[in-house]
């Protein structure tokens, strides 16, 4: 693609729309070529999650002609977006599980294998079956990944689950929570910055303390944070305030000191003041970049992947874009909303790039984020960020206003429940 008038025009088109996810999914009407299918560039995708998905979809938008592999383990994703709701039962499992049936038939190869190695000079992954798979530019989407620290590991996870990664551990905490005596404590142990879907610890503390007042209602949460602050904070505490009364006690670093242990077996947590034990105990682990991005060598040593700030292009292997929770894009959280909006920036950079521009234009990126209290009481944020060398500079938005009336946060509920249908149907259809 040329840098002639034309293009530039497209450029321009696409900047304003490339920042509002409602927007740019008006491409999802087009018709798009039945299986894989092109003559043009080779891009592979690493990832099947928000933005690895969006990012394969959405190269076949901008470049019809483009070959667009998927490589993908699992046969469906689970969404953490309203997993949360699952665990309060306002979702049943088939609501925040998506197939790629949707990708395939947009002309996306779809391959369910994984990633064991990258050969970045010669353009070539391999995959855990021994196969080769040759591309002209990569997206990697890895998601995140665990510090296993504190007596807490992946096998301490099957006793106390995390349930960061959605699915069976979404499974088996929701299984615990139903096993829980009346009158149990759930005790939640937020991780400490940068991790995945800031809101995300307290709206789970919202949505089980949601399924303890309707089934448990002598039980109560506690969280135990590793911060002295939280998104969303003053929204959340009037919610929990309003539903729940006392049932939801949050404690801050600086009140219980810092953990220093984790006794997944005993249900217990000690921190530097005290011990605590949990009927049960929802411990989520500091993080990294996915264990992909670690095997391919994108984090240049460090828990996650340094990017160029336009193209999401690696600072540590050329040709290969990151994007989502484990790149480093100053500004912008690590949510699926935002990989969402990275994943389109990046698709628009990678066909640009592949199709002879000399340079790529900074784009705009968006984050929305809505956030259930309750069945009838949502909360949510959403920003507007413009494009620079330097990172992600927020143009517009912000936390909805406290102190609305029930009705407002009952509509707040309702959008809430319209985003995740808009979003999931933009990205696996």
């Amino acid at each position: 693609m040329s840098n002639n008038k034309s293009n530039n025009t497209s450029r321009r088109d696409f900047l304003k729309i490339a920042g509002a996810t409602g927007a740019v999914s008006a491409f999802a009407v087009s018709g798009c070529a039945m299986g894989p299918s092109g003559t043009g560039p080779r891009v592979v995708v690493v990832g099947g999650g928000f933005g690895g998905s969006t990012a394969a979809r959405y190269i076949k938008k901008f470049g019809p002609d483009f070959r667009v592999t998927l490589i993908e383990p699992g046969r469906n994703y689970v969404t953490c977006p309203f997993s949360n709701a699952y665990l309060g039962g306002i979702v049943d499992l088939n609501t925040i599980t998506h197939g790629y049936g949707g990708l395939a038939k947009a002309g996306v190869h779809v391959v369910h294998d994984l990633v064991t190695g990258l050969d970045g000079a010669n353009k070539t992954i391999t995959l855990s079956s021994g196969k080769t798979v040759e591309y002209d530019r990569l997206i990697v989407s890895p998601g995140i990944d665990f510090k296993w620290d504190l007596g807490y590991d992946e096998a301490a996870s099957l006793l106390a689950p995390h349930a960061y990664k959605a699915g069976s551990q979404t499974v088996l905490l929701k299984k615990q929570l139903e096993a829980m005596d009346d009158g149990g404590t759930v005790i939640i142990a937020p991780p400490g910055n940068p991790f995945r879907c800031p809101p995300g610890p307290y709206e789970r503390a919202s949505m089980i303390a949601y399924y303890l007042k309707h089934h448990k209602p002598r039980s109560k949460v506690l969280i135990l944070d590793r911060k002295d602050k939280f998104s969303k904070q003053g929204a959340f505490m009037e919610g929990w305030k309003r539903r729940y009364g006392s049932l939801i006690e949050w404690v801050p670093a600086k009140d219980v000191g810092n953990i220093t242990s984790v006794d997944a077996g005993a249900r217990t947590i000690s921190t530097e003041m005290d011990t605590h034990k949990a009927g049960v105990l929802n411990f989520i682990p500091n993080q990294k970049a996915g264990k992909v991005a670690h095997v391919m060598g994108l984090t240049n040593g460090c828990d996650w992947c340094p990017v160029d700030q336009i193209t999401f292009e690696s600072s540590v292997v050329p040709g290969v874009h990151v994007i989502g929770d484990a790149a480093v894009v100053k500004g912008m959280p690590k949510s699926g909303n935002a990989a969402n909006s990275q994943a389109k920036v990046c698709a628009w950079a990678v066909v640009q790039l592949l199709s002879g521009a000399s340079e790529v234009e900074p784009a705009v990126t968006s984050n929305t984020c809505y956030s259930l209290v309750s069945d009838d009481y949502g909360i949510h944020v959403s920003v507007i960020w413009k494009g620079t060398p330097e990172g992600y500079e927020k143009t517009s938005g912000g936390v909805a206003p406290a102190n609305q009336s029930d009705d407002f946060r009952k509509q707040e509920a309702k959008y809430a429940h319209g985003w995740y249908a808009n979003i999931t149907h933009d990205i696996w259809g």
